[in-house]
């Protein structure tokens, strides 16, 4: 008897199965339909943020003061792809740290596309001095948009400096061990790290005096404290041109355009070995891939055009405008390449 009541119930509740099939699977696909549409309108939304950016200015860290060449470059890029394109931009500059006040505030930024950062050398060297420190990864953090620009290291030296180049400053610090001290613009900058390459390779010693940026070393180059200071050209050529100190070589493997009588490193009798800074464009971690194409490209056209390359090359910066890829490779390298210098040369951050 229960097994047949059984057989019934089994009978009726597949016939109920079967009447409510069609609207069984309405009924699902409406709910499949009710879970998604949150995040098709989700998608759809950030869909039409990338499509219509930008829709308000671009707010882009320095983190360093005005006037200097990192601000002077990335103005005049920036200035030329608003001309290009109708694009806002505001440049803040927040100094401090090394730098890393003003990428921290740039790593911890919405990545909308709507804020940004330039970086130099002390970026890459950053990694490094202040391992394990940081409040942010100094490439994990980041996107990478383009490399604006190169600029070669220039050494110079008082002109009282027995030595007339490379070679012969080489043979007389080995001669004359502590006679020798080289000036920067302060422990870890690229102006440090330059010359504590040319030591390393070159095997030869010499005191390293930092300084509170370039204005106070080259008083005291030309003072005759220092006997040795690397900077940019563009910091250094108007004492150069008025004899107030002399040039030694730039730290290029090949000539730089504005500077055609200056030796390269080679030239002047030192190893084939490269020092420089240069301006570098990044935003915060997750910027949209559409953005960062449209950025880095406008941004490359912009550093191509013959204004900005002329520009550049005024202040003997080369000319690059690369893709993120190729930044992001060429920031690897240099964090590697400095992170040796630092710990052969055993430098710690102030």
């Amino acid at each position: 008897m229960t097994n047949n009541k059984n057989s019934v119930l089994k009978s009726k509740t597949m016939t109920i199965f079967k009447k409510m099939g069609c609207a069984w699977n309405l009924y699902v696909t409406s709910i499949i339909f009710a879970l998604s549409t949150p995040l098709l309108s989700s998608a759809q939304g950030i869909s039409s943020a990338v499509s219509s950016w930008p829709s308000k200015p671009i707010r882009w860290i320095i983190p360093y003061t005005p006037g200097g060449i990192t601000d002077s470059a990335t103005r005049m890029v920036l200035q030329k792809v608003q001309s290009d394109t109708g694009w806002n931009f505001i440049i803040d500059n927040k100094p401090g740290a090394n730098s890393i006040l003003g990428a921290d505030l740039a790593a911890r930024a919405a990545p909308d596309g709507y804020t940004f950062l330039t970086v130099i050398g002390a970026h890459a060297a950053n990694a490094t001095l202040y391992a394990g420190r940081l409040p942010y990864d100094p490439v994990k953090s980041f996107t990478p948009i383009s490399l604006a620009g190169i600029t070669p290291l220039l050494m110079t030296a008082n002109v009282n400096l027995p030595a007339k180049n490379v070679r012969e400053l080489i043979s007389f610090a080995k001669a004359n061990p502590n006679k020798i001290s080289f000036g920067s613009s302060g422990v870890g900058s690229a102006s440090q790290l330059t010359f504590e390459l040319l030591k390393q390779v070159g095997g030869f010693e010499a005191t390293h005096v930092p300084y509170k940026g370039t204005t106070p070393a080259l008083a005291d180059l030309m003072g005759g404290n220092i006997q040795i200071m690397t900077d940019t050209p563009s910091a250094l050529m108007p004492f150069v041109k008025s004899g107030k100190i002399k040039a030694m070589a730039v730290f290029s493997q090949k000539k730089i355009k504005g500077l055609e009588d200056i030796p390269t490193i080679q030239e002047a009798g030192g190893p084939p070995i490269e020092g420089s800074t240069w301006v570098l464009f990044l935003g915060p971690n997750g910027v949209p891939k559409e953005i960062v194409s449209r950025l880095s490209n406008e941004i490359s056209k912009a550093i191509r055009s013959n204004e900005i390359t002329q520009r550049f090359e005024e202040l003997a910066i080369e000319p690059i405008g690369n893709s993120p890829t190729d930044a992001g490779k060429f920031l690897d390298e240099e964090i590697l390449k400095w992170s040796k210098v630092i710990n052969a040369a055993g430098v710690k951050a102030e």
